[in-house]
Order: C-alpha cells, then sequence, then structure tokens
C-alpha cells in the first residue's frame, strides 16, 4: 500500500508543479490581449497569430489545469451529502465516482479523441489563416493531455481514498473555503 500511496504522491506532485506554472498563462493570456486592442485600436495593426494564440492559451489553461483542479477539489460537486459527511465515506463515494464517471470517461475520450489527434498529426494541420499559428496538431494534442492528466489525478484519489478506508492514512485536511 506504501507503494501506491508513493504514487499517488507523485502524481499530485505532476498535477501541483503544472498547475503551478500553466498559471501563468492566464497573466499571458490578459497581456497578449492588451497588446492586441493597443495594436488594433492605436495604431490601426493587426495580428493573427497574437489572436490565435489566445486561443491555444486558454485551451491549454483549461485543458492542463483540469487535473491540478482536480487534485484541490475545485471541480463543481452537488455535495449536500457529501460536505457533512465522515471521512470514510467521503472515500467510498470518491472511490465510486471515480470508478463509475471519472474513468470511463477519460477513456471514452480518450479513444475518441486518439483519432482527432492522430489525423491532425498525420497532416500536420495548422491554421486556416496564412499568418496564423501553424501548429494546430499540438493544440488538438492537448486533449490527450487532458484525459491522462485527469485520469492520474483520479487514480490518485480513489488511491487515498482507498487509504482511508483501510485506515493507512488520514483524511486530506480540508480546505479552508470548505470549513466555512
Amino acid at each position: 500500500m506504501q507503494a501506491l500511496i508513493s504514487f499517488a504522491k507523485a502524481i499530485d506532485a505532476l498535477n501541483q508543479r503544472l498547475g503551478s506554472w500553466i498559471a501563468w498563462l492566464a497573466l499571458i493570456m490578459v497581456l497578449v490581449q492588451f497588446t492586441v486592442v493597443l495594436m488594433r485600436y492605436v495604431f490601426g495593426m493587426g495580428s493573427i497569430a497574437m489572436q490565435e494564440s489566445i486561443i491555444y492559451m486558454h485551451g491549454i489553461l483549461f485543458m492542463v489545469g483540469a487535473g491540478y483542479t482536480l487534485l484541490h477539489d475545485g471541480h463543481v460537486r452537488v455535495d449536500i451529502f457529501y460536505r457533512e459527511a465522515s471521512p470514510k465515506h467521503k472515500a467510498r463515494v470518491d472511490i465510486f465516482g471515480v470508478l463509475v464517471f471519472l474513468l470511463p470517461v477519460c477513456a471514452l475520450l480518450w479513444i475518441y479523441s486518439w483519432p482527432y489527434v492522430q489525423n491532425s498529426w498525420a497532416v500536420h494541420e495548422g491554421s486556416k489563416e496564412t499568418s496564423g499559428i501553424q501548429a494546430v496538431f499540438l493544440l488538438k494534442t492537448v486533449v490527450l493531455v487532458f484525459v491522462a492528466l485527469v485520469a492520474l489525478q483520479g487514480i490518485s484519489m480513489m488511491i487515498r481514498s482507498l487509504a482511508v478506508l483501510l485506515g493507512k492514512e488520514a483524511p486530506p485536511p480540508q480546505e479552508e473555503h470548505e470549513r466555512i
């Protein structure tokens, strides 16, 4: 069990590190958007590549940051009963949710996204605009990265929940916003 807990901690560390780094894209997106508006309305110039880069950054921010959000329990949840439940009940609910909902959805997303991404790589798909970013195939690959990171974080959640049920690990401390 200790090896599984170490594996879960490694997954958590990966998503924590990626989430912390990827969060900077939000600031970069704002600066690029400000620059695009300034260039257009003050200097009368435009840049399709800069406009497309905002779409790329937005997609990467949310797709790569999804595992980080799951790590910090930031996804939307109807928790009428979950919030006040005991740690063992929460662990059972989390295991059920990961096995019945999260992992099957991730598997379906992977199965149906793989040909989509593979076809894009086969032709090195690029922007429809001549001066756009010619790396749409890389952006589409982020869908697979999203699936992998969320599935891994779900596995980590399941391992931690199993450890709680077996009494091998104390439940994680509640976040400050959960105690309010």
